[in-house]
């Protein structure tokens, strides 16, 4: 029987238990997959924790957003794809039902999507999250501009170097966060024009200079907190806060007298503003798979874990020390 990754209670990576489980056959419009490897994602471990935007959980519970691998059986009514194909998952259901971690996994047929050839495996898992939170806020809701200046913080996670490689596709121009100076470098080299250390440069004044003054019209946030203030400070007249994750887990003070003052737009976002919406969603999969194809977007893979060593690589993404996609190879 295959093996599942489940946790019984809320707490640590150590919650996260390998069981051996008989995996349901797929119903209506649900797809079986043999899983090859994950993707994993801040969310899980928020997910985890009993954190996150999903708290409806009843124990044991599934976990995971992201698999690649082969369809193994369809349900009735599912016309999007047949025993046999490569297929890679969209973040687009609940976790806690249908969590993706295991050698198998049951999804609705709807979160199913098929990749590129030029993509390996390991690269399939890498893509929904990523790009269609940056897409999202970049070119669905952002309209991101060439003349723009983009300030995308926590750049050397997943979303950041997918939010680096869609503001450069754009013509645009890309101003990185970290506070690691170890992972300059690498935001470099994966296309961002500017790489602001915020634990050893003043990030206000290192937009204004780049911008010489204007700042940053958009602006990709997934810390929030007391940094909110930062950001508003160094936002140009008018600019748009795309706010997508808590990192901080801070209480988030608004920065009202800024945003009176220039006129802010500052909002939550997540990507399920794209999930949700088939037309919405349908458009940023032309451009994701478009994209990939050309070879225009790539994703950056991190270290690479066994399925058996899933609370390590819970571990190594709590860490911060990613520089881009951690992987779980399966089958």
């Amino acid at each position: 029987m295959p093996r599942v990754v489940r946790f019984h209670n809320f707490g640590g990576p150590e919650v996260l238990k390998i069981e051996v489980l008989d995996v349901r056959d797929p119903g209506e419009n649900e797809v079986k997959i043999k899983v090859e490897a994950l993707g994993l994602n801040r969310a899980e471990i928020v997910f985890r924790e009993g954190k996150y935007l999903e708290r409806d959980v009843d124990f044991p519970s599934q976990i995971g957003y992201e698999a690649a691998g082969i369809v193994e059986a369809i349900g009735s009514n599912v016309t999007n794809c047949k025993v046999g194909d490569k297929v890679s998952t969209i973040p687009s259901f609940s976790m806690a039902k249908y969590g993706v971690y295991g050698d198998v996994a049951v999804v609705p047929a709807s979160a199913v999507a098929h990749y590129p050839d030029n993509l390996s495996t390991f690269e399939a898992t890498s893509i929904w999250m990523q790009y269609l939170t940056a897409y999202g806020a970049l070119i669905e809701f952002g309209q991101t501009r060439p003349e723009d200046f983009v300030v995308i913080t926590a750049a050397s996670s997943s979303v950041g170097f997918a939010a680096i490689q869609i503001v450069k596709e754009i013509g645009a121009t890309a101003i990185a966060t970290t506070r690691s100076s170890g992972k300059k470098q690498a935001l470099l080299d994966a296309g961002a024009d500017y790489v602001v250390v915020t634990d050893e440069e003043d990030l206000e004044r290192k937009v204004h200079q780049i911008t010489k003054g204007k700042g940053s019209r958009i602006i990709f946030d997934s810390v929030a907190g007391t940094f909110l203030k930062d950001l508003a400070d160094l936002a140009a007249p008018e600019a748009t806060i795309f706010i997508y994750g808590a990192l901080s887990m801070m209480s988030t003070p608004f920065p009202l007298m800024m945003a009176l003052k220039k006129g802010l737009v500052i909002r939550g976002y997540t990507l399920f503003e794209i999930t949700g919406k088939p037309d919405r969603l349908e458009r940023a999969k032309r451009y994701v798979v478009e994209k990939l194809k050309s070879g225009k977007i790539k994703p950056v893979l991190d270290k690479t874990f066994a399925l058996e060593d899933i609370a390590d690589a819970h571990r190594h993404m709590q860490s911060n020390e990613q520089i881009g996609k951690i992987i779980v190879s399966v089958n």
